[in-house]
């Protein structure tokens, strides 16, 4: 959940009243947030850094409120009060509208060429006019746009957020993409311009933005925003240009969102109410290679209908359709009763792009009633919570394999091709893998057909450990099964390992007899266990046996062939069993 920083005292000046702490966080919870910490700037810097570093930091009271990461429209302080106010029903929701200029002249205008295609083809754009900012709301507006970064934005990787001061530049305004060697401009906080080469080694070592330059450092093209007099707004999603920075005093700003709609609405609507006729913002158009042109900020409003009924059977409450549609407009979504039974009408505005199912409409109408509120009942169904038998099992081998010495190891359940195969001295295509489409790395190619590799490596990693390891492992390995709807199945297995100087076959043997005498098995050819004499790749030649559960394989023990070892870069002899327990509940 992202976390909100707020002063205090500005947060009780905006919503017209002073909360004590405790009062504060109930109304936080009656509105479905938290706050988290009460803190200050000093106190951050003191436990952080030490106290030497605090000294003359603010000691200005700071709520951290953290708030659900569908909630854009609460990472600011003027969302956060504006959200309260209506909830507390001292504020009616504002209604956004999108507005020509106000001189009548022509609107900003934004031209994406061709270029852009291969980086960030999309881009949307509006302008908030006549806007006032003190010290404080131009923090806010700048906080907002880093933690949409981090949340809808997803670190930049989909959406990059450009606002600029539109006094200090002029449109319409060209979106390209150029070669890195070919973009030179002063960036925001520098002194002297730099080539966008240049800036990709200057960032590299930047605590902030090196985090952002994989996004595009490797693309043959970086997208470019210009002016109409060749001034560079910004290179995004890397940084601004120096030219056209925002300062307290400026009276317009042009937002420039690439790829994204709802992050565009979200800024600036948050701060339309400081424009000289509030919640209202001057559109912008767009034009696409294509030819096409498109005017933003959208701002759509929709409706959703729905009926009392279904809120109150999901919430577990009572109400009449008209409490209902009161309650939803306590969470800035305009409904009124549409007069047909229980049909209530929802407005969803352009703040809440949470919205998108009826059932987010049901949790706005459960949060304004009060979860509190909803009285507890029991169940109409009669359920009984039980274990699983397989579970069940489980949980009683390890507790005795434990006991028996063997420390438990969890392992990846994805694994390598590699691992299964090659190391083991197998076929990769005799090993029933499930593969993974597109694997993000080499480690993680396949889900695992035995539990045996995650233990060889987890032997590896800890070779410095006093001898002998003694490791195991129960859990899921994945095999393919065409009788499977999904074409795959889970299989629980049992595998240990023993490394030491010695093979130490007996260890692994007197384990199994173990097994065998806690799952109630006797020794014996028909209606018990045994093993056979049995050549598998992976062990050793004639060190190798087959285990036979009332006439059926259920797995293999053995010392573990040279290669094996080595390929998992061990040095010592290692013996390992390896069964399936399923057979046995």
């Amino acid at each position: 959940m992202p976390t909100v920083s707020v002063k205090r005292d500005l947060l009780f000046e905006a919503l017209g009243q002073k909360y004590t702490d405790e009062e504060f966080d109930e109304l936080c919870f009656e509105f479905g947030l938290e706050l988290d910490e009460i803190t200050s700037e000093k106190d951050i810097i003191s436990r952080e850094q030490g106290d030497e570093k605090a000294e003359g930091a603010s000691d200005v009271v700071l709520y951290k409120i953290d708030v659900p990461a569908n909630r854009y429209d609460l990472l600011c302080l003027e969302g956060l009060v504006r959200g309260l106010q209506v909830f507390k029903e001292k504020l009616e929701a504002p209604r956004y509208k999108r507005v020509s200029p106000a001189d009548g002249g022509e609107p900003q205008r934004l031209v994406i060429t061709d270029e852009t295609a291969s980086v960030r083809p999309h881009a949307v754009a509006a302008v908030l006019h006549d806007v006032t900012f003190t010290q404080e709301r131009y923090e806010s507006f700048i906080e907002l746009q880093e933690k949409l970064h981090q949340n809808i934005c997803r670190k930049r990787t989909l959406v990059a957020i450009g606002t600029h001061d539109l006094d200090t530049i002029s449109g319409p305004f060209t979106y390209t993409a150029k070669p890195p060697g070919d973009i030179r401009f002063k960036p925001l906080n520098q002194s002297k311009e730099y080539t966008a080469t240049e800036l990709m080694s200057l960032y590299k070592t930047d605590g902030h933005l090196r985090h952002y330059l994989h996004i595009i450092e490797n693309e043959p093209l970086y997208p470019i925003i210009y002016d109409s007099n060749g001034i560079v707004l910004s290179m995004p999603p890397i940084i601004n240009g120096d030219n056209c920075s925002m300062l307290l005093n400026l009276k317009s700003v042009f937002c420039v969102c690439l790829q994204a709609k709802t992050t565009l609405d979200m800024v600036v609507t948050m701060f339309s109410e400081y424009c000289e006729e509030p919640f209202t913002v001057e559109e912008a158009e767009v034009v696409y290679p294509d030819g096409r042109l498109c005017v933003y900020p959208e701002l759509a409003y929709r409706t959703e209908t729905l009926s009392g009924d279904f809120i109150n059977k999901r919430v577990g409450i009572n109400e009449s359709a008209e409490s209902i549609a009161q309650l939803l407009t306590r969470m800035c979504l305009r409904s009124e009763v549409s007069g047909e039974g229980d049909l209530i009408q929802v407005e969803i505005p352009p703040t809440r792009a949470d919205v998108i199912h009826a059932c987010d409409i049901m949790e706005d109408a459960a949060i304004a009633y009060g979860f509190n509120n909803i009285v507890r009942s029991t169940p109409r169904t009669y359920t009984v919570a039980n274990q699983l038998p397989l579970n069940k099992l489980t949980e009683l081998l390890r507790q005795d394999l434990a006991a028996a010495g063997f420390t438990e190891a969890l392992t990846f359940a994805l694994c390598s091709e590699e691992d299964i195969a090659d190391k083991l001295r197998k076929n990769i295509a005799e090993t029933r893998a499930v593969h993974i489409s597109n694997p993000k790395t080499a480690e993680f190619q396949v889900a695992r057909t035995c539990l045996l590799p995650g233990l060889l490596k987890t032997l590896a990693a800890n070779r410095k450990m006093p001898l002998p390891l003694k490791l195991f492992e129960i859990s899921d390995v994945v095999l393919k099964d065409e009788t499977k709807d999904v074409g795959a199945r889970n299989n629980r297995r049992l595998c240990a390992v023993y490394y030491n100087k010695s093979p130490g076959f007996e260890v692994i043997h007197g384990l199994l007899d173990r097994v065998m005498q806690l799952l109630d098995v006797k020794p014996d050819r028909n209606q018990g266990y045994h093993i056979q004499a049995a050549e598998d790749s992976t062990f050793f030649p004639g060190r190798c046996a087959e285990i036979f559960s009332c006439g059926k394989s259920i797995g293999h023990l053995g010392v573990l062939h040279p290669d094996v070892i080595s390929r998992f870069e061990l040095t010592m002899p290692c013996s390992a069993i390896d069964i399936d327990i399923e057979p046995f509940l």
